[in-house]
């Protein structure tokens, strides 16, 4: 049954998010502070509304895909719970921390609302393609009423927990993301300094033991030298960085995605934090100097 959904955060990843929806016939509603990503949404039918606000009232579920810990509260608390309808529910996919989650879902559903913690497993590229998985926090009913709906975004939605348990488990994905995609860089650094054929180490690698979805996502950029964003690096930066405060809440040690996160992070001060993480290659090259 098609529903209307609202979407509020048109960057990469609620375009995707918004792209899939409308192929599967629903009508979608959106904002964006970036007005030509509203554009982007009417281009695939979307129909783009003046504000948040509109977007709420608008919307049997409210989906909210935004950049900052920050900007995810205020629309939640500032817009959602005063503009949705008594029977909306809010599915939240920004990457934010558990402790947040949890209590945006604690306020939301004081006022009768319905809440999900649904983060997205996957690069924009990859929900543009169906492939990635969506984990969902809240209550098992209110998972089952808009299934539907999340099975048309990625075809794999899987109950976790409660809120804010589905979000530690979209860091803990992210944690293997960070250190898949450096290893892929530092990997095909070493076969480029080589003077491997990088078309054949990409071939023989990702047919091998040795593959990840990170290199073959990423790979091929790394080997163009070529970084478009499917995930921005200013924007993993602050998902590091969630990691790093989850992970030392629950007294979990991590001592490669500290290393992953000084290259990351690195490559980001020297200017490439809108390009895709792939360029975390630029500090590896860096570490590497010149070629003898």
């Amino acid at each position: 049954m098609a529903a209307t959904i609202g979407i509020i955060g048109l960057g990469l990843l609620g375009h995707a998010v918004a792209s899939r929806l409308r192929r599967a016939g629903h009508r979608v509603v959106g904002f964006d502070v970036v007005p030509e990503r509203n554009d982007a949404l009417a281009r695939l039918g979307g129909e783009p509304l003046r504000s948040a606000a509109d977007v709420a009232k608008a919307g049997d579920a409210i989906c909210t895909l935004l950049p900052s810990l920050a900007s995810v509260e205020q629309v939640t608390l500032g817009t959602i719970v005063s503009a949705a309808r008594a029977d909306a529910t809010m599915i939240q996919m920004s990457t934010i921390s558990p402790s947040l989650t949890a209590r945006l879902a604690a306020e939301v559903t004081a006022r009768g609302l319905g809440f999900l913690d649904c983060p997205i497993s996957g690069t924009s590229g990859m929900v543009e393609r169906g492939t990635g998985i969506i984990f969902v926090g809240g209550e098992r009913a209110l998972f089952e009423r808009w299934h539907h709906v999340l099975t048309t975004i990625l075809p794999r939605a899987v109950h976790i927990g409660r809120p804010g348990q589905a979000m530690t488990l979209k860091l803990i994905a992210n944690l293997l993301v960070a250190l898949h995609s450096a290893a892929a860089a530092e990997a095909l650094l070493m076969a480029r300094r080589a003077e491997l054929d990088l078309d054949v180490v990409l071939d023989v690698l990702t047919s091998s033991a040795a593959t990840s979805s990170m290199l073959e996502v990423r790979g091929p950029l790394i080997a163009r030298e070529q970084f478009p964003a499917q995930m921005k690096l200013d924007l993993f930066m602050k998902d590091l960085h969630l990691i790093q405060d989850a992970a030392r809440t629950i007294g979990a040690p991590l001592p490669l995605t500290d290393v992953a996160e000084r290259l990351y992070g690195a490559a980001n001060d020297e200017g490439h934090g809108g390009e895709d993480l792939a360029v975390v290659v630029r500090a590896l090259e860096r570490l590497a100097g010149p070629r003898g």
